[in-house]
């Protein structure tokens, strides 16, 4: 409950569902279990992103978009990756699409019960992680629309509206006022030791806020040192989130929307366009110049992402008809090409996870009360079996101070092996290693040298063991591997990491 590193929604609800499926599976509230009724949460609110992307894109535009958009959505990499675990930003990114969807229903038709279930929402969205905060943006996108739209329409006649001002000024204010309200009710219903331990949820969130700013502030954020702003993230949707074909029609789509809003500034349409574009711009504004960047922070792109790509394919798909005489080929290339990403990603499920491979092979190669050594701030493998082994953790996180190495040359000597559970540590320390520019404490050549080292043989262990699964298509007895390795480790660490196991040389 003192926990606010992200929102109480998503532990609660986890938390309600498995009781009640306590008396139908009895260990569903056990630790080792309850992650199970995670992820079938996980895929009931991601199924529900994809059917109200597809509401969006029908009401908007027409039914073949919605259907164009929830396709693409549906077969985005990082979308199903993110569905195979209970992180809360697959929730969140249902909240906000929820939220955009019932803020053009307001827009087109307001009424009191829209305000309070929009508030509603947004509670919801904010009680599940903070970022969502950014919403308020699109909230006052809608509420203002109406007024800017008065004079966008008319700008030659402007007086005939202005007996119509106040009461639209009134409106407004009113609905802003329910909003609000009901946002903060809802928060502090699914948030409540946000209010009941306020100095402690103040100062996580200010710690979080730190993080956003200086990628030095945990130890696993190192990696994301020297980030580039925006590129970052454009670099993972575009090579790994989508592939480079969808997502190339993502940004073409976003592009195009953008055009057409300012194209198209005298007609209706112009505000529900504008609520989208107005949140997508403002979110991307502010989580992509984060300090981090996880490519989950981006999540709740991805389905406005896939409705800009479907617009544009629509588009070009009618000119394509009309210009080109066999416009189904071109449209059968387009889709085996956008389809060899996922079905590339989700060949890696095909197989055991590359930790539960590495341990069924430590219980099988390494003999019993063995010494192992594991990395901390990662998972120690084996996952099961460790109490046959003696167990030491390497504090290679810690700043290259004499001490540090003293610490470590000492468990080496003990040590038989060495686990290198995934490049959570290693890809980031060995880059920073130019000490001119970092300060003592954040320089980690020492490290660097004892990776290189390590991985070279000189350190007087050998490589005896890898475990790894990258994504991979066979077709007609042809191979198509993509190469991962430069992804955000984000990307790998989770469900296909690469596992390194050294033995002593004798």
């Amino acid at each position: 409950p003192h926990f606010f590193a992200y929102g109480s929604l998503p532990m609660y609800l986890l938390k309600t569902i498995a009781v009640i499926l306590t008396p139908l599976y009895p260990l569903a509230a056990t630790y080792d279990h309850i992650n199970l009724i995670g992820r079938f949460l996980s895929v009931i609110f991601d199924t529900g992103t994809i059917i109200f992307i597809f509401l969006l894109g029908k009401k908007l535009f027409s039914k073949e978009i919605g259907i164009l958009s929830a396709f693409f959505y549906a077969i985005s990499v990082f979308p199903i990756q993110a569905a195979h675990f209970y992180a809360v930003d697959t929730l969140l990114t249902f909240f906000i699409l929820l939220t955009l969807y019932f803020l053009i229903l307001f827009y087109e038709k307001p009424s009191k019960k829209k305000a309070l279930f929009i508030g509603f929402l947004i509670g919801a969205s904010l009680a599940t992680k903070t970022s969502a905060l950014v919403i308020i943006v699109a909230v006052g996108a809608t509420l203002l629309s109406e007024f800017i739209l008065i004079f966008i329409k008319n700008p030659h006649i402007p007086k005939v509206w202005y007996p119509h001002i106040p009461k639209l000024v009134k409106s407004i204010f009113v609905d802003g006022a329910i909003i609000t309200i009901i946002t903060i009710i809802s928060f502090i219903l699914f948030e409540p030791y946000a209010l009941i331990d306020f100095k402690e949820f103040w100062r996580q969130t200010l710690q979080q806020s730190q993080m956003t700013r200086d990628a030095f502030t945990f130890p696993y954020t190192l990696q994301y040192v020297g980030k580039i702003p925006y590129l970052y993230e454009l670099k993972n949707i575009f090579l790994w989130g989508q592939g480079p074909v969808l997502a190339t029609l993502s940004f073409l789509g976003t592009f195009y929307v953008i055009f057409v809003i300012l194209k198209k500034n005298k007609k209706e349409k112009w505000a529900q366009e504008f609520i989208l574009i107005v949140f997508f711009l403002s979110y991307f504004a502010v989580v992509g110049k984060f300090a981090v960047g996880w490519m989950r922070y981006m999540l709740p792109l991805y389905p406005l992402l896939c409705l800009f790509a479907a617009i544009i394919s629509y588009k070009l798909l009618i000119v394509l008809k009309d210009k080109f005489r066999y416009w189904k080929l071109v449209v059968l290339v387009f889709i085996c090409s956008i389809l060899v990403w996922p079905l590339s990603f989700i060949n890696i499920y095909s197989k055991p996870n590359t930790r539960v491979q590495a341990s069924q092979w430590i219980n099988q190669n390494i003999p019993k009360n063995s010494t192992i050594a594991i990395e901390h701030w990662d998972d120690s493998l084996p996952v099961f079996g460790q109490q046959n082994y003696r167990m030491i953790t390497l504090h290679l996180y810690d700043p290259d101070i004499p001490e540090k190495w003293d610490i470590i040359n000492q468990q080496l000597s003990q040590t038989d092996y060495v686990i290198i559970a995934s490049n959570r540590l290693y890809t980031p320390l060995m880059k920073l290693t130019n000490c001119d520019k970092l300060s003592p404490l954040r320089c980690y050549k020492e490290t660097s040298e004892y990776y290189k080292k390590l991985f070279n043989g000189s350190l007087g262990f050998k490589k005896i063991a890898e475990f790894s699964v990258v994504p991979q298509l066979s077709i007609f007895n042809l191979q198509f591997s993509i190469d991962d390795s430069s992804a955000d480790e984000s990307f790998t660490v989770y469900d296909h990491p690469k596992v390194l196991i050294f033995q002593k040389i004798p």
